[in-house]
């Protein structure tokens, strides 16, 4: 397993489609971006933000009832891509004993932030679905600025001459 890191929440455009993405934790820090639904990513966001709304949105009121039965989660892991579709599983720890739900990563990860549960990814599913971080610039700001006044410096309209 690989342990990750929700970076955010945003929507993607033109398509106007909400997105989380989840980073690897050290390694490479592949990026495992997956499409989510709205009322998902506005309980994400709301989590994030720190909102407490007047009466319990559904994953709050899932953290309740799982308290209210003696169960807490332990983990998220992202276990698999099947047929263009991301799955899910919400570790539960109970008096009845560790139990496995199977879910959306949507719903899974709504949990954790509300939680501070760890999420993770399968190895195979990295593998296979993340995406390289981008690069890292080569120069810093201030070197970019320094190369840029070099060239102010010994630059002529003459230069420009077609």
């Amino acid at each position: 397993m690989i342990p990750l890191e929700l970076v955010g929440v945003r929507v993607e455009v033109p398509a106007n489609t909400p997105m989380m993405l989840l980073r690897e934790q050290g390694g490479s820090q592949r990026l495992l971006p997956i499409y989510i639904g709205t009322p998902e990513a506005s309980a994400i966001h709301y989590a994030l933000e720190g909102v407490q709304p007047p009466r319990p949105l559904t994953h709050d009121l899932f953290l309740v009832t799982l308290g209210e039965l003696g169960a807490s989660v332990t983990k998220i892991i992202v276990t698999a891509m099947i047929d263009r579709t991301f799955h899910a599983e919400v570790h539960l720890s109970s008096p009845a004993g560790d139990k496995v739900i199977s879910c959306r990563p949507s719903d899974a990860v709504a949990l954790a932030v509300r939680c501070d549960a760890p999420l993770f990814a399968s190895d195979e599913l990295m593998d296979a679905e993340a995406q390289d971080a981008p690069a890292e610039p080569e120069n810093d700001a201030a070197e970019i600025i320094d190369d840029f006044k070099d060239f102010l410096d010994t630059v002529s309209p003459e230069d420009f001459e077609a």
